[in-house]
């Protein structure tokens, strides 16, 4: 029995409600999407990276000598005028004689004695063969002017007396040469470190080479020290230059002379800079992901008054932008608007509720915005991240 649907209105509408909710879900639906107009405003293309600022010259005062250092009275910070005393260097003390060194000692003394007794006897003897000499010499000079002895005879006898008085010489060098050597043994027990000699010790003084303040301080406490041991180090922290270690691939970008500016630094004012030196030679490092970069350190002067960053000191992080371009009117999107399209990059401008893609030219790219040389017009509405719902000729509707 075939059904009549005008006899029954109410399912002729529920059926026609039906299918127009079907068609109703069915039917393309703009896409929502955030639209940018592309305008024109000043672009920067910058490279960041952190950096720590250094005094230009410091001075790390080591020890002249070996020697007892006193304690260091200075503290980080203070200020040093060029040539004030800093701290003295002391010779070491002797040593402490144990038992057998000290028998050593003792007989060395003895021996030295005995050396130089032997040595005065000696020029006892030679200063007797002396007068002997000079006595014959005396006698036979006037019998040789009266021809009773040969010419021969007295000279033999002035060639003795010649050689009497260099052997007495000699032995008067040989009794002070013994009498310095017992005093060297006696030396070594009188100066032994058990024994205070009461004698004033001599001091080296370390003075600063330049006016400036203590950066660090090796070491505070009295001590021995060898010669080129670190005592302190002195600098101006008034003369600072910031190094900024840069990855290589940045750093071809950068040149000496490029502009610099620091923020984030502490105070409340941009400070500005000029790169003097970008280092030939790169490093490895590891980054915190455990990726190993090759980096390069770029050094930089502050061009701020130096008013400005006074409140900087050593080893104080800085963060710096390399500003590598920039221009007051540029025509530009955001970055995240463009994609790939075949060989080149495109967007999509929103026409007439539509999406339309259109190839463009890219200029410069700083990470947030992009300069557009070619295929957009200021002032027309570009789609920011694009979704792959979107397509050309789909419809849109903007946030």
């Amino acid at each position: 029995m075939r059904l009549s649907l005008g006899k029954h209105p109410g399912i002729a509408v529920i059926a026609l409600l039906v299918v127009a909710l079907l068609v109703w879900g069915f039917w393309p639906r703009p896409v929502l999407v955030e639209a940018v107009a592309a305008q024109r405003a000043p672009m920067t293309v910058t490279i960041e990276e952190d950096g720590r600022t250094r005094v230009i010259d410091r001075y790390i005062i080591s020890a002249p000598v070996d020697g007892m250092a006193c304690r260091v009275q200075l503290e980080v910070g203070d200020p040093v005028q060029q040539g004030q005393v800093l701290l003295g260097i002391t010779p070491l003390q002797s040593q402490v004689l144990d038992p057998r060194s000290r028998a050593q000692a003792e007989a060395r003394v003895a021996a030295a004695e005995s050396a130089l007794a032997a040595s005065e006897q000696d020029a006892e003897a030679a200063r007797a063969k002396a007068d002997f000499s000079s006595a014959t010499f005396a006698r036979l000079q006037p019998l040789a002017e009266q021809g009773v002895i040969s010419r021969d005879a007295l000279d033999k006898a002035h060639m003795d007396l010649i050689s009497a008085d260099a052997v007495l010489r000699s032995a008067r060098h040989a009794v002070e040469v013994a009498r310095h050597e017992r005093e060297a043994a006696q030396s070594v027990l009188a100066h032994s470190a058990a024994r205070d000699s009461g004698q004033p010790a001599e001091r080296v003084l370390v003075r600063s080479p330049i006016d400036g303040r203590v950066l660090k301080r090796p070491r505070e406490c009295e001590g021995p020290v060898r010669t080129g041991d670190a005592l302190l180090e002195v600098g101006d922290p008034a003369l600072l230059e910031v190094l900024v270690d840069v990855l290589s691939a940045d750093a071809v970008k950068i040149r000496p002379g490029t502009r610099v500016l620091f923020d984030r630094w502490g105070g409340d004012h941009l400070l500005e800079g000029m790169v003097r030196t970008v280092e030939p030679v790169g490093i490895t490092k590891v980054s915190a992901l455990g990726v190993e970069e090759q980096r390069v350190l770029v050094i930089v002067d502050f061009t701020s008054p130096a008013e400005v960053w006074q409140r900087l000191g050593d080893g104080y992080r800085v963060e710096a932008r390399f500003v590598l371009w920039h221009e007051d009117d540029v025509l530009q999107v955001p970055a995240s608007s463009l994609f790939r399209h075949q060989d080149g990059w495109a967007v999509f401008v929103v026409e007439d509720g539509r999406a339309v893609r259109r190839v463009v030219k890219v200029g410069q790219r700083n990470g947030l915005v992009a300069q557009l040389l070619d295929g957009v017009a200021e002032g027309e509405v570009v789609i920011n991240h694009p979704n792959d719902e979107v397509d050309d000729g789909r419809r849109v509707t903007p946030r």
